[in-house]
């Protein structure tokens, strides 16, 4: 980073004081400012747009940031003034003081210098970004959970094949004296009864969409 970009960036905060308690940000309200903690713990969840049964959170302290999607709404060339909608809820743990940037401010710096688009930086950004994480996250668990059902299908296929192979593989005849005549199998003949094999039990279909 330059010094002309990092003296333009550094005009832009305006220091903040908020009380324990006090809501930064709430899930679906605009997003008008990206906070830089200086000291203190916030706490920051999501519900995923409201996802039945979804809930992650993560406590920030100094060296965090909040507010992140104002930095991809302010990236973004044909952005327009309507601001982002916050993904997370943002509440103060303790005293907490910040380093405010305004969406005007962030979206003058994003102007002014186009290479703060650059992939380079937009990977940098999405790694520290807990927004970022928790979707990485969703996506691996759900890629898992898709393999683990596909796993599970493949294995009952393959024992459903196994059990129809078995039971086909004795067919029974009926003679004239009531005995009977295991093809496939040695069968005492000298006995007076009729010998039946009992079927396997055969498993449940699996609920797929159970978790």
């Amino acid at each position: 980073m330059d010094d002309q970009l990092l003296d333009a960036i550094c005009e832009c905060p305006v220091s903040f004081l908020s009380t324990e308690g006090t809501y930064a940000f709430r899930e679906g309200d605009p997003v008008n400012e990206m906070l830089f903690i200086i000291r203190g713990q916030l706490e920051n969840s999501t519900t995923n747009d409201g996802r039945s049964g979804f809930f992650n959170s993560v406590n920030l302290r100094p060296g965090d940031f909040c507010g992140e999607e104002l930095l991809t709404w302010a990236l973004v060339t044909n952005s327009t003034l309507n601001l982002p909608s916050s993904t997370r809820t943002v509440r103060s743990l303790t005293e907490v003081e910040t380093f405010v940037v305004r969406a005007e401010d962030l979206k003058f710096v994003a102007v002014q210098f186009k290479h703060l688009r650059s992939k380079k930086l937009q990977h940098a950004f999405r790694y520290h970004s807990h927004q970022w994480r928790t979707r990485g996250a969703c996506f691996i668990q759900a890629a898992w959970r898709r393999y683990k059902k596909m796993r599970l299908a493949k294995e009952l296929v393959l024992q459903e094949s196994l059990y129809t192979n078995w039971e086909n593989s004795f067919t029974y005849q009926q003679v004239d004296d009531g005995l009977c005549d295991v093809t496939g199998e040695v069968a005492d003949t000298s006995s007076s009864s009729c010998l039946k094999m009992p079927k396997l039990f055969k498993l449940d279909e699996p609920d797929f969409f159970l978790e």
